[in-house]
């Protein structure tokens, strides 16, 4: 049985005060569906080397990992990619830690541990295999974790207005859904401060205090 993730009113989500001038840490991960950009996605933003765990796809994942719409994609994370950011300049400094996850089903149980002292998750969305957006979406209802959708426009896609991407995720008003280009590094911080502002609303809500307030960052 996986183990059970610290909800959005648990200290341990936030981590301890930092101390005066020191970058507020926070852990942030990366998913979506299989083929969604969530690699291209950390290392766009990623201030070092990310680290990747990029397997080739085999003819043994061939009954197994739907390519259709992605024919092209010759690897698939099997176990996490990681990136970090830093945000020096925002009135509260920010260092951010990217946890990318692999996007197949087949690795739910991982989401658990990687998903383990998240301030919020980015649920990165490929408008042309939406149904493959729906168990990261139900995973994070399911856990109490703040996330928002990001929807991908990979070229030659449609481009469907964000609401009504809501519409057919069934999303609520609350949760946050913007678009953005996962090969470009302002798209894609523009995406995390998001939920960074996100997760800081929904934290304030249950009544737990954030150690730092982020609305000015």
């Amino acid at each position: 049985m996986p183990s059970p993730i610290p909800r959005p009113d648990d200290p341990a989500t936030v981590g301890p005060h930092p101390q005066a001038g020191a970058p507020t840490v926070l852990k942030i991960v990366i998913a979506g569906g299989f083929g969604a950009g969530k690699t291209t996605a950390v290392g766009a933003v990623s201030e070092i080397t990310p680290l990747s765990t990029e397997e080739y796809l085999t003819e043994a994942s061939a009954g197994v990992d739907n390519l259709a719409g992605i024919e092209a994609k010759q690897t698939t994370t099997v176990a996490f990619d990681f990136g970090r950011l830093s945000l020096p300049d925002a009135l509260t400094p920010l260092e951010l830690f990217l946890f990318g996850t692999p996007g197949q089903d087949r690795f739910v149980d991982l989401w658990y541990d990687i998903s383990r002292g998240a301030v919020g998750a980015v649920v990165l969305v490929d408008t042309r295999r939406l149904e493959s957006s729906f168990t990261p979406v139900s995973f994070f209802e399911d856990i109490g974790l703040p996330f928002v959708v990001a929807v991908n426009q990979f070229d030659g896609a449609h481009r469907y207005h964000p609401e009504q991407v809501r519409t057919a995720l069934g999303l609520p008003a609350a949760v946050p859904v913007v678009t953005c280009d996962a090969r470009d590094p302002n798209h894609v911080a523009g995406v995390l401060l998001t939920l960074v502002h996100h997760a800081d609303a929904v934290t304030s809500r249950v009544g737990h205090t954030p150690s730092t307030t982020l609305q000015d960052a």
